[in-house]
This record gives structure tokens, C-alpha cells and sequence, in this order.
């Protein structure tokens, strides 16, 4: 009875792990099916749907400033945060700073755009110029976004290192500072990193947020005071309307996006498989 107990828990486990590998095989065969005949044209400069003119460029590099934008702001903080959590912060604060960073990974991305909207628009409107809608606004927003990943997944790394590194760091003299920066940190590198990846994919990925906040114009961004637009958001805006070869066309710009997030997603568990094995 229990070898038939344990076949059967083995096999439900079996066959919910394979229902989320068809269900992510389905959801790419279809995206590819409808995406691929127009992948070769939305490789112009130029989005005018009305003229049959698909070019996705200008989303491209709207997508790669505002995301490396946000790593700029938030990577530095999540660090410096987990850093804080895994060696320096008492245990109580700890405690009640790991709920805080769970909740705001919990909260809704229309949240952080109505937020983005009310307090950051007008900030950059009113004391750095421009409309306020811009890659600095969606930048922010976005750092916001991706600091619960990159502070989890930071503080695990730390903490899994052996504390025969610690201690014999402190035992030949070091402070504790110089222990943190010279051994913990290039030892936890790869999982830092990760986290760093996987963060830049949340916010390469995001959607609702930065349609609030970014203005959506189609152009080439010369200052990071002006309005872009995204993959994620031009997808969103015009997919409800969008018919025939520029239902076609949003469908390659997702399948641009979907490569772009996978290249991530396996970068970061690369690095993370070669934390393992060392």
C-alpha cells in the first residue's frame, strides 16, 4: 500500500510538472505560428501600422534604456540592501524587513504606475524639465519593481556562503566591512548576478506600469527626459485593435520580447548552476 501511495504522489507531481511544460510549449507554438511571418519586416525604424510599416527599433531602444535605466537605480540599492540583511541588520529588523520587501513584490504593477503618476511624473516635470512622462520616470518605477528580486535572491547568496569564509577572513585581521567586500561579495558574485538578470527581466517584461508612466511615443529617445515606448507596452496598447498583418507584426514583436527573456532567464540560471557546482 504505501509503494502504491508513493507511485501515485510520483505520478500527480509527474503530471503537473509536464501540464506546465505543454502549457509554455502551447503558448510559444502559438506565438511563433502567428509571429513568424512577419518577423523579417518589423526589423525597420519606422512603426506606422496605417502605411503597413512594422518596425520595431524604436520600441527596442525605448525597452533597453528604461530597463537599463532601472538597473542603474535599483541594482546599487537591492545590493546594498541584502548586504545590509544578511550581516549587519539585527535580527529584528531583519524580521520586519523581509515581509516589507515580500509585500512589495505582492503589490500590483498598476499600483506602482498610479504611484509613478500621482509623485514621479510631476517631480521630473517640475524640477528637471520635460513632460515628466519619460525614461527617468519609468526607470524608477521600474528599480522599485525589481528590488524584491534582486534583495531575495542577493541575501540567499550570502547567507549560503560557508562561514569558514567569514571567520577566516576576521581570523587574519580583517574588519568586518573589508570581510564583506573583499571575500563574501566576489564569493556570492554569481548569485548576485542572477539576481541582477532575473530583475532585469521583470522589468523588461513589464507592461501595465510603464504605460502610465512613459509618455508611449514612437521614437528614438535623445535625452532620458523624453517619452518612449516599449515592446511589453506597444503590444498592450494595440493589440486589442490591431487586425491582419499588424496583429501579425505585434505577435514578432512578441516573439522578440519572449527571446529577450529567455536569453535572460538562462544566463541567470547558468550562473547559478556554476554557484552550485563550486
Amino acid at each position: 500500500m504505501a509503494k502504491f501511495k508513493e507511485k501515485l504522489s510520483g505520478r500527480i507531481f509527474f503530471t503537473l510538472a509536464l501540464t506546465s511544460i505543454t502549457a509554455l510549449a502551447i503558448i510559444t507554438l502559438f506565438i511563433f505560428r502567428e509571429g513568424v511571418p512577419m518577423l523579417g519586416s518589423v526589423l525597420g525604424s519606422t512603426w506606422a501600422p496605417s502605411r503597413g510599416e512594422f518596425g520595431i527599433i524604436p520600441m527596442v531602444a525605448g525597452t533597453v534604456s528604461v530597463t537599463l535605466g532601472a538597473a542603474l537605480i535599483g541594482v546599487p540599492i537591492g545590493i546594498c540592501c541584502a548586504i545590509f540583511m544578511a550581516e549587519l541588520a539585527p535580527e529584528r529588523m531583519r524580521n520586519m524587513f523581509r515581509p516589507a520587501i515580500q509585500l512589495l513584490a505582492g503589490i500590483p504593477s498598476v499600483v506602482y504606475g498610479f504611484w509613478g503618476m500621482m509623485f514621479v511624473v510631476p517631480f521630473i516635470r517640475n524640477y528637471l524639465g520635460g513632460p515628466g512622462l519619460s525614461i527617468v520616470a519609468g526607470s524608477v518605477v521600474l528599480s522599485l519593481m525589481m528590488l524584491p528580486t534582486i534583495i531575495s535572491i542577493s541575501e540567499v547568496s550570502v547567507l549560503a556562503l560557508p562561514r569558514t569564509y567569514k571567520e577566516g577572513a576576521l581570523a587574519l585581521g580583517m574588519t568586518h566591512w573589508q570581510t564583506i567586500r573583499s571575500v563574501q561579495l566576489p564569493a556570492a558574485k554569481s548569485g548576485i548576478v542572477a539576481a541582477v538578470i532575473l530583475g532585469m527581466g521583470r522589468a523588461v517584461g513589464e507592461t501595465m506600469a510603464v504605460i502610465m508612466v512613459l509618455g508611449n511615443a514612437v521614437a528614438f529617445p535623445t535625452s532620458v527626459l523624453d517619452p518612449v515606448r516599449t515592446l511589453t507596452t506597444n503590444i498592450g496598447i494595440e493589440m486589442g485593435y490591431a487586425t491582419g498583418e499588424h496583429r501579425q507584426a505585434l505577435f514578432a514583436t512578441g516573439i522578440v520580447l519572449f527571446v529577450i527573456i529567455m536569453a535572460l532567464n538562462i544566463t541567470a540560471q547558468n550562473l547559478t548552476r556554476k554557484k552550485i557546482k563550486k
